[in-house]
């Protein structure tokens, strides 16, 4: 029995009905590679999972409340698990393309998960025929997985407890055989809360000691003007209200080494800058066409790894966050590149001033009926319809392997990735990288972007736009859907 962090349960306390708090991913595989057959039907994909339950512990765990919300959940073996409720099947009808897969992502991201058991799903789906550059045969594996259990970085842990380095490898078996948990007394569980919150002020005592050096540090960056750009106040928008319960999702590849060689004309710049500009340039593109593009710039928050060494293979969250500008107030697509750089290396420079991990360290001092109470309350009164979030989107980019990956010897051809939106913050960038291809995908309330595929051609445009500007050459095929 192990107990979540208060950043693991936060994701809980803010589920709604409307508002799912799973992310997950867009898996396309081409089943040509699997070693004999060249075929991967359904009961050999179950196959494949089920000899690979034992590399992720989310993959049985569930949760137990403490009674009255005295103390944050725990996670248990699931002693009923079934492999068969977490893993589904469908098929596309014909034919088959790119925005009938993003339709069905969306639809399955809309609808929350069961959480009585096991925080998550697979669904496999066939029928993919119809979009382009992609090999016969290829069928997807849309995934949802809560976010009290992983963020983007343990998320491509789980990733890679699910696929190999080559088309036939040996496989490994468990140590020991696996064993559930029988759900603990709520008595227990209480005695448990009791414990754990009379030593909550000598943890607090601990963190404000390590906070003095933090802070000295911080006020010597304004005393020397290397934060004057961090004043970001975030316009109002379309996308920072109350969300309904329905999701649009759209993706888009491009290479990686045009988004490297890209980054190169702006000294100091990074892949992720680069990143933030396209998706400033889309943003703007798409707000002007709305009439409805404010004149300030439009503000990211970007999600910051803190997993220590120690802590790589871990599930659940170890996430902090720095706040950046995506450039939406200017027009030429360098100069956007040239602030965003700028901006992000000045947060960056602050966060690491702060330390990361002391940035989450506090959010274990607030007590669970506090944070479930605060969160019920934001939801029920419409206050994201009042007060403005520090920031109007979310942009998490999470670097993959670049080396293909198979699953059960299915090769693995694109992966995109899912995000979650909640009132205040209707639209999130998952951004995943692959094989010499990075991918930028959309989820966002469907009331705030009711055309998903036209947001995408301003992606595009903005892509475009930056490649000219840096007088990239033109080769054919530089962007797609579902591309392998």
């Amino acid at each position: 029995m192990e107990q979540l962090s208060a950043q693991d349960a936060s994701f809980l306390y803010f589920e709604t009905p409307k508002t799912p708090m799973h992310i997950g991913s867009i898996m396309i595989y081409d089943p040509s590679t699997v070693p004999g057959s060249g075929k991967h039907g359904f009961k050999d994909i179950l196959r494949t999972i089920e000899k690979r339950l034992h590399l992720a512990r989310s993959f049985r765990q569930k949760l137990v409340h403490v009674p009255f919300n005295l103390d944050h959940p725990y996670w248990i073996e699931d002693r009923d698990f079934d492999l068969e409720f977490h893993v589904r099947h469908i098929r596309l009808p014909e034919p088959g393309d790119w925005r009938q897969l993003c339709i069905q992502a969306a639809r399955l991201q809309s609808r929350p998960l069961d959480l009585t058991k096991p925080l998550w799903e697979f669904t496999v789906v066939e029928g993919l025929d119809g979009i382009p550059g992609l090999p016969q045969g290829c069928y997807a594996i849309i995934s949802k997985v809560h976010h009290a259990c992983i963020d983007g970085v343990s998320g491509v842990d789980l990733i890679e407890a699910l696929h190999d380095l080559e088309p036939d490898p040996v496989e490994a078996p468990p140590s020991r055989p696996w064993v559930g948990e029988t759900e603990p007394n709520p008595v227990e569980l209480m005695v448990r809360a009791q414990l754990h919150n009379f030593t909550q002020p000598f943890r607090f005592a601990e963190a404000m000691v390590k906070s003095v050096p933090a802070l000295g540090k911080v006020g010597q960056g304004f005393m020397e003007r290397r934060f004057d750009n961090l004043n970001l106040q975030p316009p109002a928008t379309r996308f920072n209200r109350s969300v309904s319960a329905h999701r649009v999702v759209e993706g888009r590849a491009f290479d990686l080494k045009e988004v490297r060689a890209i980054k190169n004309c702006c000294d100091g710049a990074t892949v992720n800058d680069v990143v933030l500009t396209i998706i400033g340039g889309a943003l703007r593109a798409y707000l002007e066409a709305k009439l409805e593009l404010p004149d300030t710039s439009v503000i990211a928050m970007a999600p910051v790894s803190v997993r220590s060494e120690s802590e790589q293979g871990a599930l659940g969250n170890r996430v902090a966050a720095m706040t950046v500008t995506l450039g939406t107030d200017i027009d030429d697509p360098l100069q956007r590149l040239e602030a965003v750089h700028h901006v992000a290396a000045q947060s960056k420079a602050m966060t690491n001033a702060v330390g990361a991990k002391l940035m989450t360290d506090y959010s274990q001092f607030i007590p669970s009926t506090t944070a479930a109470l605060a969160t019920r309350l934001y939801t029920e009164y419409g206050l994201a319809d009042r007060f403005n979030l520090p920031f109007n989107c979310v942009v998490t980019n999470v670097p993959g392997p670049q080396i293909p990956l198979y699953f059960g010897g299915a090769r693995l051809v694109q992966h995109f990735g899912l995000g979650v939106v909640y009132d205040g913050m209707g639209l999130m960038f998952p951004v995943y990288s692959y094989c010499g291809r990075i991918m930028i995908t959309i989820t966002a309330c469907r009331e705030m972007v009711p055309d998903p595929e036209f947001f995408m051609d301003c992606l595009q445009s903005s892509y475009e736009a930056l490649r000219m500007a840096c007088d990239l050459p033109d080769p054919a095929g530089s962007s797609d859907a579902g591309e392998g």
